[in-house]
């Protein structure tokens, strides 16, 4: 699994020229001669799954294509504390110059693909598909999403135009949930999905008259979710959504649900330790 090159290129030069500044590192051409040579390796300091290996290395790369660049894992590989991820040898200023950026990229992106991974593994033998939300960081959605694809998760939306998702603040400036619905279909194209949010028991019986491709089964306690399955029968796509951590997401995959999706796999996951050495 790989990342598009345009994707990658931009965002890495955004984010060397962001730690670049004024478009020079202090530190290293203060201590280090501009010849100076060096040979710095990449490990893992804990277990986990590794993603961002592209675009460390692009990095490393932008700030001096002579840079020998070695990887020594990819995208997907299960990683074990100490384990040698990367090799860079050439100039010393410019490979400390990339060292932030590449890590950044290795940390936090190996961060989601390790907390993907362990809640598809929760949900094991259930038909449950993880998937992610719209809730990523500013400027990060497209590899934070690619993050989650490499730890074995889904994408949902990527942006506002993917497709129509009603949700409570749509019903209620709509007018209701048959209006909401009616006007989304009549606007639709033909390739558009629509999805609605429901809260209740209740609200699903009206959603199911209208006849939708999705529906999003809001904070609902797994035997609530369980009814709430029976009830769609099929009929369409059945999703759970709404603080699921990873000691309830058995539960939830367990009433028979198609999708649980999980913000907290992009909006506040715990970075993977990741460093960078000089190898003597």
């Amino acid at each position: 699994m790989t990342l598009p090159h345009i994707v990658i290129t931009e965002l890495v030069r955004r984010t060397l020229l962001e730690d670049l500044g004024h478009g020079h590192d202090s530190t290293s051409e203060a201590l280090i001669p501009a010849d100076h040579k060096g040979k710095l390796v990449i490990k893992a300091r804990e277990s986990g799954c590794l993603a961002g290996m592209d675009l460390a290395c692009a990095a490393f790369a932008a700030m001096d294509p002579a840079l020998n660049i070695k990887p020594a894992a990819q995208d997907g590989n299960q990683l074990n504390a100490g384990q040698a991820l990367l090799t860079v040898e050439g100039n010393a200023r410019a490979i400390l110059a990339a060292e932030r950026t590449a890590l950044n990229f290795l940390m936090h992106l190996s961060g989601i693909a390790t907390q993907t991974a362990a809640y598809v593994a929760a949900v094991k033998g259930t038909k449950a598909a993880i998937t992610c939300t719209r809730k990523t960081l500013p400027g990060l959605r497209t590899v934070q999403k690619y993050a989650v694809r490499v730890g074995g998760g889904k994408n949902h939306r990527f942006g506002l135009d993917d497709g129509i998702l009603i949700k409570d603040n749509h019903i209620a400036l709509a007018g209701g949930i048959e209006n909401a619905i009616a006007q989304a279909r009549s606007n639709a194209g033909h390739m558009v999905k629509i999805e609605v949010e429901v809260d209740t028991l209740e609200q699903l019986e009206n959603v199911l008259e209208a006849q939708v491709d999705a529906i999003l089964l809001d904070n609902m306690a797994p035997d609530i979710l369980k009814q709430a399955v029976a009830m769609i029968g099929g009929r369409a796509l059945s999703e759970a959504s709404g603080g699921i951590t990873l000691e309830t997401v058995r539960a939830v995959a367990e009433s028979g649900v198609d999708l649980i999706s999980v913000g907290a796999l992009t909006h506040s996951v715990k970075a993977l330790d990741i460093g960078l050495d000089i190898d003597l």
